[in-house]
């Protein structure tokens, strides 16, 4: 079982259906505000995953989810829950287990950023012990204008495009493909200000991504496949993240 406690933030796995539930609710808060008060944010993935809690010590409230899927290797990815999205058939061939991150969420008025260190340190101490070599999942933008990111589009074609034989094709049937389509340099800054905190995580990992976004109209997202190959972290950052699990 994962537990990791850092100054006034915890993260363990859920304990049974009271904390997937819980786990849940705050991803319903989270991605659908808008929606009726009693609703989850619930699928059939979430049977078959690890539900990572990250808690206030002092009130005991959630104030973060994720959820994991292990799977023993590539020829196992058409069980994840971005096998719906993108065509992964160049993944079939990764020897090594890896793991499929998903539902990740922070409370909103939670500090993010202590929240996130936290559940990276849990995530860490994770794939150290199960020797994952291969993280991966969804990265999302907030919205479906995919005009608002064109300069966040375009430093992944420029600077993040996964290597080709890893290289996810498309398979959804609405799809923004910014790796063909841009033309534009990218605005350094602008580019940074609207890439999602938590891909730009993976990227400062050595995160690679896939050449289109996936057009989400249900979650009201755009969403990149994402891949995070363990062995090519640079050095200093896998210093840090086992300096926040140990």
């Amino acid at each position: 079982m994962i537990s990791l406690t850092k100054g006034r933030y915890a993260a363990r796995q859920a304990d049974g259906p009271a904390d997937v539930a819980a786990a849940q609710a705050l991803r319903r808060q989270c991605f659908s505000p808008g929606s009726h008060p009693g609703a989850l944010d619930a699928d059939a993935f979430d049977a078959e995953c690890l539900h990572i809690l990250i808690e206030d010590t002092r009130t005991g409230a959630l104030v973060g989810c994720f959820r994991m899927l292990p799977l023993a290797g590539g020829a196992e990815i058409g069980r994840s829950y971005s096998a719906q999205y993108y065509e992964l058939s160049g993944l079939a061939g990764f020897d090594g287990p890896i793991l499929e991150l998903g539902r990740f969420c922070i409370h909103p008025d939670a500090p993010g950023a202590d929240v996130l260190r936290v559940a990276w340190g849990a995530l860490t101490r994770f794939v150290d012990a199960t020797g994952t070599e291969l993280m991966f999942g969804c990265a999302s933008f907030e919205g479906t204008d995919a005009g608002r990111y064109h300069d966040a589009f375009a430093m992944l074609r420029d600077r993040h495009l996964a290597p080709r034989r890893w290289l996810p094709r498309v398979k959804a049937p609405q799809v923004f493909r910014f790796a063909s389509r841009l033309r534009r340099a990218p605005d350094a800054k602008r580019a940074m200000l609207t890439m999602p905190p938590l891909l730009r995580t993976y990227l400062t990992m050595g995160g690679w991504v896939s050449d289109h976004a996936v057009v989400d109209a249900q979650m009201n997202t755009l969403h990149v496949f994402t891949g995070v190959e363990i062995g090519r972290i640079p050095p200093a950052r896998k210093r840090l993240l086992r300096a926040v699990a140990g």
